[in-house]
């Protein structure tokens, strides 16, 4: 089975930075899109950000555009989530994803990050912010 490792989390208050991480094995993390979805209590998971090896296209939700920073450290085969300028809103379960779609780049190039083409979830990890 494989494992999407996640570390990170915890909980800040309003305007704090917070970094995930997540770990997977070399052959997922070179041939999948990577990234990060976010799911709070009674809503839908929405997508967060990604990223692919190699293409510099990267995906943001509007929501997060400008706070949040997605990078691929290919040394270690990890994707890291660097928040920062967190708001109360931005509390939730994050999840680490890998979608191994062939056409997952260009969803990304276009503005598109969805759960349906997942193939590989980390355990999740909170974020909570404080107002």
């Amino acid at each position: 089975q494989v494992q999407l490792v996640e570390s990170g989390g915890g909980s800040v208050q309003t305007g704090g930075s917070l970094r995930l991480s997540c770990t997977a094995p070399a052959d997922i993390f070179e041939t999948n899109c990577m990234g990060w979805f976010r799911q709070a209590p009674g809503k839908e998971r929405e997508g967060v950000a990604a990223t692919y090896t190699g293409y510099s296209s990267e995906y943001y939700a509007a929501a997060v555009k400008g706070r949040f920073t997605i990078a691929q450290h290919t040394a270690n085969n990890t994707v890291a989530l660097q928040m920062n300028n967190l708001k109360p809103e931005d509390t939730a379960m994050y999840y680490c994803a890998a979608d191994a779609s062939s056409f997952c780049p260009i969803k990304i190039r276009i503005g598109y990050w969805s759960e349906g083409d997942v193939a590989y979830w980390g355990q999740g990890t909170q974020v909570t912010v404080s107002s």
